[in-house]
């Protein structure tokens, strides 16, 4: 079957290099969004899926046959059609064109129990008709941007060449030590006979990157990724997709860097590639979203010592703050409501809190000369707090062997630990939740709403 020529996406690309003409013949198929008829003439919104922005068909009865306009004038809502027709520029309308149709039918007819009208539905009844949701308007532009985003992300990578490794999902190992995983076998009796093993889904490609880093220098992984916790909050999934830089010879404060650079190159990248995505997201998901991202890229990200971030609550304490968890004490494990108050009230705009408690982060992370603290970051801002975590790795031998038989994980980590041994050197990096990011640049506040089928406890429709 031959493709069909015209799509809309091109038809805007025209318009703007003032290519597209009147009278230019056009052969369409998609889908309706809206149908309206008087009787003498009708509009339907239509749509191919090659743009966010539906197009205007009209049909008319003194142009048409009685039998093509009824045809037209009984389209459904999401039946698939195809169109022949014209284009009309309406340069002082709305719609800078129009499509006159001459010729129509149905190609997929739609019954009589479609579950999606052209109304709002809650997010929650969305949810039950995953495989729907795509064609609502919230959910056509999120998936949109979802795309462009995971695209920006290679495109950032690639051009500054870093190796992407596929890391493996099927894993003897925890990276972040919580025991919360899903664990994989055939015979539940004997969760070790097929691999020889015992077997789970990966929690974090960051410690299968690393040997790749000690050899390609600048590497990264983007990946799903599972956790086994039973949590029904709106920000935990399941199944979740994150980004796992990895960069040798490199500390920190170049960590750091990177995450910076990383985080402004793919917010601008989708905002100038999905304008008609993000204003619809301003004005009907969360207004002030696009001031929220434009603040975060026209600021620089500022370091305090987690230490410092402890006094300056203490104080805020003392001063009147009311939080939640009142209770500040050096050695804790910051609270949401914690780095709000230090990224919104204090700094006002984005930040690295770094220099960690050893005893409240992974063992991989670099002892600093204190032997308290780690040179680990979390990189907090306005709206949610912590968006992204990172560290510079340990790279003493010694050091991170006496860790690792602590939390007693040397043995399944053995190959882990030689690559101090075998040529290592300073390395570190960062993980970023991909589906978190998407809330957080979206405005929508559940990571089911961001996901094409997520999958949280309790809850694998599809």
């Amino acid at each position: 079957m031959e493709r069909v020529m015209n799509v809309t996406k091109e038809l805007f690309v025209k318009l703007t290099q003032n290519s597209l003409k009147d009278d230019e013949k056009v052969l369409l198929e998609g889908w309706v969004r809206g149908n309206r008829d008087n009787g003498k003439i009708g509009f339907i919104e239509f749509n191919d899926g090659t743009t966010f922005k539906n197009i205007q068909l009209v049909y008319d009865h003194e142009l048409l046959s009685k039998e093509i306009y009824d045809k037209c004038a009984h389209f459904k809502y999401a039946g698939a059609i195809k169109v022949e027709g014209k284009i009309k520029l309406t340069p002082e309308n709305k719609q800078p064109f129009e499509v006159v149709v001459i010729d129509a039918e149905v190609l997929g007819d739609v019954d009589e129990d479609y579950p999606l009208q052209k109304k709002r539905h809650s997010f929650e009844f969305m949810r039950d008709i995953a495989y729907l949701r795509p064609r609502a308007n919230t959910f056509n532009a999120l998936f949109r941007v979802r795309n462009i985003l995971a695209y920006a992300i290679h495109k950032f990578f690639q051009e500054r060449g870093f190796m992407y490794v596929h890391t493996p999902l099927l894993t003897t190992n925890d990276a972040e030590g919580a025991g919360q995983t899903f664990k994989v076998c055939e015979d539940l009796k004997n969760p070790t006979e097929f691999f020889n093993a015992n077997t789970s889904l990966t929690v974090s490609g960051q410690l299968h990157v690393e040997p790749f880093a000690l050899t390609f220098r600048d590497t990264y992984t983007f990946g799903p990724t599972f956790r086994a916790e039973h949590s029904n909050t709106s920000r935990h999934a399941s199944e979740f997709w994150m980004i796992e830089p990895e960069i040798a010879f490199a500390d920190l404060e170049d960590d750091m860097n990177l995450m910076e650079d990383f985080l402004k190159y793919i917010m601008s990248y989708v905002l100038e590639n999905c304008k008609e995505e993000m204003d619809f997201f301003n004005t009907m998901i969360e207004k002030g979203v696009l001031d929220k991202i434009q603040h975060v890229l026209n600021s620089p990200f500022k370091r305090m010592t987690y230490t410092e971030g402890i006094e300056i609550l203490k104080e805020a304490v003392k001063n009147g703050e009311k939080f939640e968890y009142n209770h500040i004490e050096w050695g804790m494990d910051l609270q949401s409501e914690h780095e709000r108050y230090l990224t919104e009230k204090v700094v006002k705009g984005p930040m690295f809190l770094i220099d960690y408690p050893k005893d409240i982060k992974s063992f991989y992370m670099k002892l600093n000369k204190d032997g308290k603290t780690v040179a680990a970051c979390d990189l907090l801002v306005p709206g949610v707090g912590e968006i992204c975590g990172g560290s510079q790795r340990e790279d003493d031998y010694e050091k991170l062997k006496a860790r690792m038989e602590k939390e007693g994980n040397d043995k399944t980590l053995d190959w882990y630990l030689n690559l101090r041994r075998y040529g290592g050197c300073i390395h570190s990096g960062f993980g970023l939740g991909f589906d978190r990011l998407l809330m957080y640049m979206t405005g929508l506040s559940n990571i089911r709403d961001v996901q094409p089928y997520p999958r949280t406890p309790g809850s694998i429709k599809y």
